[in-house]
């Protein structure tokens, strides 16, 4: 009797708890269902209207009335049904302002990948220093620069741009480029995956005859490639998103060439349209904008994220 007992409460038990589990489960996946849902409500909309006419726009977005979404809907003034979805904006946006838009995406574009190469080379060449070299002050040197990253990046703005205005670099690629030429949170995050290559490989190139750029270049960098590649791509997005710095050193023509506009693509589409805010048609336009630059970052992550996941997982562990 007492082995029936404890055989039927052990059911009970394990019953119970996969009861347990599945209602976990179950709230865990609708909150983070609507989450996701919240996350993308923006995206989804921002992808319908910019396909919108920009004529009824307006009514949509004021509204917020779904059924205006329609691929045709019916026009109040005329009582005709209309077509609601089209290319315009697109077009409108590559030939909107003597084509503006082209030159806003060409300056991101360069901004961008030259960035990427300067902050990977200056955090490769500093990872490699801090996790390998040994010299007098290197942990202290190490400590104060992750100091320097409990210093919000908004207090420098202003340092940064008294020292590029004294230097006359307004309307510079170089202006938008080096600001971005260093980070600290990439050099820490790369002297983790450095650290967890053996000591005995360099030790042994050392006694091949291996200098230490030769060894950085054959031997570590082709091992960190899963985390150097998370630097290229978090830092491409960053330079291709910024804001704040492009607006304040990037407002007019090129230095060289005045009828070259230095903006980018985050402050361009606002200026290109400020003129006409009170126009609903333009808004659609903003958002096809929006989409066009929202695009490459979106392919890139897509073809890539499998390597951002493993930089993360390798940085994080130390063998």
């Amino acid at each position: 009797m007492a082995e029936h007992a404890l055989y039927f409460s052990d059911e009970r038990a394990q019953r119970m708890y996969k009861i347990r589990t599945t209602v976990i489960k179950t709230f865990v996946y609708i909150f983070l269902t609507i989450f996701a849902l919240f996350m993308l409500a923006p995206f989804v909309i921002m992808v319908i209207g910019s396909f919108i006419n920009g004529e009824n726009f307006k009514a949509f977005s004021d509204s917020a009335d779904f059924s205006k979404l329609g691929f045709v809907v019916l026009d109040s003034k005329t009582d005709t049904w209309v077509q609601n979805w089209s290319f315009g904006n697109y077009v409108t946006i590559f030939t909107y302002g003597s084509n503006s838009f082209p030159v806003f995406f060409l300056n991101t574009l360069i901004v961008a990948v030259g960035s990427t190469a300067v902050t990977v080379i200056t955090a490769v060449l500093a990872a490699f220093a801090f996790a390998r070299l040994n010299f007098k002050g290197k942990d202290a040197l190490f400590a104060l620069l992750l100091a320097t990253m409990m210093v919000p990046g908004e207090m420098m703005v202003i340092t940064n741009f008294m020292t590029v205005n004294a230097i006359n670099w307004r309307n510079t690629f170089a202006a938008l480029i080096l600001v971005h030429g260093v980070s600290v949170f990439y050099i820490f995050y790369l002297r983790q995956t450095f650290q967890q290559i053996p000591n005995e490989l360099y030790l042994a190139a050392k006694v091949d005859g291996v200098g230490d750029l030769g060894y950085l270049v054959k031997v570590m960098v082709p091992i960190a490639m899963p985390t150097i590649t998370t630097i290229i791509i978090l830092s491409m997005m960053g330079a291709w998103n910024s804001f704040v710095w492009p607006n304040l050193v990037a407002d007019g023509g090129w230095k060289y060439d005045e009828t070259h506009s230095m903006m980018l693509v985050s402050n361009g589409l606002r200026n290109l349209f400020s003129s006409n805010n009170a126009e609903a048609k333009f808004d659609a336009v903003k958002l096809a904008g929006s989409m066009v630059i929202s695009t490459p970052l979106f392919i890139v992550f897509i073809i890539f994220r499998k390597y951002i996941m493993r930089g993360v997982s390798r940085s994080g562990i130390k063998g």
